[in-house]
Formats: structure tokens, sequence, C-alpha cells
């Protein structure tokens, strides 16, 4: 049961989308959304008396894909009278073919798809200068004009790891906070297969503020390209402030991979933390 709304069932869903036609994860007036249009579905072959609302683990912006993302919906307890498939079904019948939903379940106890969140992975895929690109990965990888050292690379990725401000990273928005931490960020180049050549960034944390995966990875492209050094990286983390020194990636070459959650026992305390606003003391372990 829904813990708002005790005549209501939590179901959780498991989705997978092309974000290049979606004007991001959220609902807008107008503009067409993954949340739109799983919501009007989801309302529609439930006939449900009120629309659907559901709350996702990761809002992602316009352009951006995902492979693992992870939303949960309140139901009225009689709508969904299996263990989800045959709404999973039904929603496979009516969604366009840029959107699937993987599986829908109940929900353990305490189940938040948002604040129940561990971490959440992504992943941003490149191709630099010279390295040919198959023609059909073309709107999930993105082409740089330049030459890549990963060395350089992984020399830069501890500057960033660790909980800190991120605020060089995030487009600020008021009353929320950048403070974040960053638990990995990795860079490896495909050897084989049809991504041969690509480069792949995992960009691991707790969560991400807007825009945050993007700079990171234009930051990580700016140290390995020449453009700056680790001197650079280091002033402009410390800062916190956003400069437009700092470049922000294309959507297209980003990917939400996966969403970690705690054992089904810890849902509710993990929920409880990720509500407490995030702060940065003088002794804080990460901070530079």
């Amino acid at each position: 049961m829904s813990a708002e709304d005790p005549t209501n069932s939590r179901w959780r869903l498991d989705i997978a989308y092309d974000g290049g036609g979606f004007s991001g994860w959220a609902r807008q007036p107008g503009q067409r959304t993954v949340q739109g249009e799983l919501e009007d579905w989801t309302t529609q072959v439930l006939r449900l008396p009120t629309p659907a609302r559901l709350v996702c683990a990761g809002r992602t912006d316009t352009g951006v894909h995902a492979r693992g993302q992870v939303a949960h919906v309140d139901l009225p307890a009689d709508a969904v009278r299996d263990d989800g498939t045959a709404l999973l079904r039904r929603l496979g019948r009516v969604l366009p073919d840029d959107v699937v939903v993987l599986s829908v379940r109940a929900a353990p106890a305490g189940f938040d798809a948002r604040f129940g969140a561990v971490w959440r992975r992504y992943v941003y895929r490149l191709v630099d200068q010279g390295t040919p690109l198959d023609p059909l990965l073309r709107h999930q990888v993105v082409r740089v004009p330049v030459t890549l050292d990963l060395d350089l690379m992984d020399e830069a990725a501890p500057v960033l790891l660790g909980l800190r401000d991120f605020g060089a990273f995030c487009r600020r928005r008021e009353g929320a906070t950048s403070i974040r931490t960053l638990l990995e960020l990795s860079a490896h180049r495909i050897s084989a297969g049809p991504y041969a050549g690509v480069l792949e960034l995992t960009v691991r944390a707790d969560a991400f503020c807007h825009s945050m995966v993007r700079s990171l990875v234009g930051a990580l492209v700016s140290v390995s390209s020449g453009r700056s050094d680790l001197a650079w990286l280091a002033r402009v983390t410390d800062a916190a402030a956003r400069t437009s020194d700092v470049p922000v990636m294309p959507a297209k070459g980003l990917t939400l991979e996966e969403v970690g959650y705690p054992p089904d026992d810890q849902l509710l305390a993990r929920g409880r933390e990720s509500r407490t606003v995030r702060e940065l003391t003088p002794a804080t372990p990460g901070r530079s």
C-alpha cells in the first residue's frame, strides 16, 4: 500500500527510452515528455478516475536517453488485479516506439523511486578525432574534433570524486543544493563490436543536479584534450561557482544506465536520509 494513501497500491516501473524525441522526463505544457506519455497512457489503459502521477529516480534533460530509469506510481488498489503483467502488456501495445516499460511490479514497503535511490549510474559515449563511428549510432554518440588522452582523464578523475559542492558543474536552482557525493568517474575505450573505438565515461553518484554529468564530462574532455590542465580543474572545482570555462556536452551522448536501491528493510531509512538537506563542513572527506 502507498504510505500516502492506504487505499492505493504503489507500483515500480522499470523504463527505457530514446530521449531524442522528448523534451526531457518531466511533464511540461505543450511539450512531448516521457512522463507525459507514460502518465497519459497509464491513465487511459486503466481507465483511472484521476490522472496517474509518476515519480522517477532521475529527471533526465531534453535529449538524454535511459536504459535503467525507475519510477513509481500510486494506483487505486483495485486498478491492477494481478502482479502487474497485464498493465505491462497493455502499455506495450499503446506506447510509442521510443519508450518502453520493461517491467511492472508491486513496490516493497517504503519504496520511493526518487528518495529511495542510493546511486544513479550514467554513461556518456563519444568518439574523438580520427575514430570512425557506425552511422547507426550517431544519435547516441557525440563526436569531438580533438584527440583525447585517457591517461589524463584518469589523472583528472580523483580531483572530482567524493562529497563536495559541485556548483561549478550545475545549473543553479533556487532553494536547491549542489552538494553531491561522486562515487565513480572512469573512462575506457571499447575495443570490439559496433561500439569499437567509442569512449565510455561512467559517472555514478548519490544524486545529480541539472546538467552535472554533461558538465563533468565536458571538464574531462577539456583536460584530456590539452585545452586545460589539472590545476585549472582543481581551481574550478574548489570555487564551486558556475563558469563558462566548463563546457556542457551535448545531451545525445548521455544515457541513464542503472539506479541502485538498498535492501527492502532499509528503504524507509534511506528515504528519510535523502530528504535531509546536504551540508559540508571543513572536515568533510573529499572536500578539497
